[in-house]
């Protein structure tokens, strides 16, 4: 079975990350004898976010001098396509994702690919879905649990403010790398492809990583 190694770069309060990291399932899925390792690396869309968070629609249109309502129609068509109920009246909150990020390295480290994408999944699913604030740790750790990772793991891991230091050094290093937004998806280490590109496009690019590899 030929396999193959994908890194997804991308924040988890970044609407087209989450329409983009369904996609990649979604071709996934489409070439079941690929056997795909994905891993979630960190990216900060906004690392000046307060600690708490803010009113999300002031931030965005500080951002972009606009109305963010003219905004979202857009992206919730898109998520729609790819089978994801998006709905921005229920998000609120422009919220910090260093915790977050770092939780997902948690995962990744305790439990492997599997159980961080997983988490990657109800996060983004309980911030654009539900509208929680997953900028705070004891959402954070309800999701974790969730996911069968240690309530006592994922609790040292967000008090430990080395950790969280080392998710902001890595979010740096991939801004520092070239990387400019996301989401932005390498494949087998050395083909690069981004934004929320559709699902054929994706299965298409992994066949030809494969191939090149």
């Amino acid at each position: 079975m030929p396999a193959i190694d994908i890194d997804v770069v991308s924040d988890v309060v970044c609407p087209w990350c989450f329409i983009g990291t369904r996609n990649l399932e979604l071709a996934l899925e489409g070439l079941p004898d690929v056997q795909a390792t994905v891993r979630f690396r960190p990216f900060l869309l906004d690392p000046d976010t307060p600690p708490g968070g803010a009113d999300l629609r002031e931030r965005l249109r500080h951002k972009y001098g606009v109305d963010p309502d003219t905004m979202f129609g857009r992206v919730e068509a898109a998520a729609r396509a790819s089978g994801i109920p998006l709905d921005f009246s229920r998000v609120r909150r422009s919220v910090s994702t260093v915790a977050a990020h770092t939780l997902l390295r948690t995962a990744l480290e305790v439990g492997g690919p599997a159980s961080q994408g997983a988490l990657a999944r109800a996060i983004f699913q309980a911030y654009f879905l539900e509208g929680r604030d997953v900028g705070q740790a004891d959402v954070l750790v309800e999701l974790a649990t969730a996911q069968g990772i240690d309530d006592g793991a994922a609790r040292r891991a967000l008090g430990d403010e080395a950790e969280l230091a080392r998710t902001r050094e890595e979010a740096s290093e991939a801004a520092a790398g070239g990387i400019r937004g996301v989401p932005f998806f390498i494949l087998a280490g050395r083909f690069a492809l981004s934004g929320a590109q559709p699902s054929d496009v994706m299965r298409s690019a992994v066949t030809r990583a494969l191939t090149a590899s």
